[in-house]
């Protein structure tokens, strides 16, 4: 399956929704690469993710400081944030092997990572003004560019 899709949303509970409702595609072994500045809801939408995937919801928050979280359900997220690394340091940090296919990883400020998994899910997020937030899904061969 190839293409893409557009979500928009209108609060934070509504991006939530919306990370819970991708998790019913995702697989252990996939590799969700999040896109998207400052406050554009990366983090409400690994909540979503969390949810989703039938790990609490209210453990998750931004790992900026401990770079990579866990959150154990019937299957495994792990979530990463590059925001404060430098590429040398990301190279260092073993997202190869985290990413190996025995839990789901959610990467935010993924653009940072260059040698990210091709065919991996591509998360793009907007701030839209106010709560809106506009949310680009990309899969298939999209993905892979």
């Amino acid at each position: 399956m190839a293409g893409s899709e557009t979500i928009t949303t209108r609060s934070e509970d509504e991006t939530v929704v919306a990370g819970e409702r991708f998790a019913a595609r995702l697989k252990q072994g996939d590799v969700v690469l999040l896109h998207g500045d400052l406050g554009a809801g990366k983090t409400a939408f690994v909540r979503g993710l969390a949810k989703g995937l039938g790990a609490s919801a209210d453990d998750v928050s931004s790992p900026t400081f401990t770079l990579i979280q866990e959150y154990r359900g019937p299957v495994i997220l792990q979530h990463v944030d590059l925001y404060r690394l430098k590429p040398g340091e990301i190279e260092g940090l073993g997202l190869d092997e985290l990413t190996d296919g025995s839990a789901v990883v959610a990467i935010e400020w993924a653009e940072r990572w260059t040698a990210a998994p091709s065919g991996s899910w591509i998360v793009r997020m907007q701030h839209e003004g106010e709560d809106r937030r506009r949310i680009t899904i990309e899969f298939g061969e999209l993905a892979n560019r």
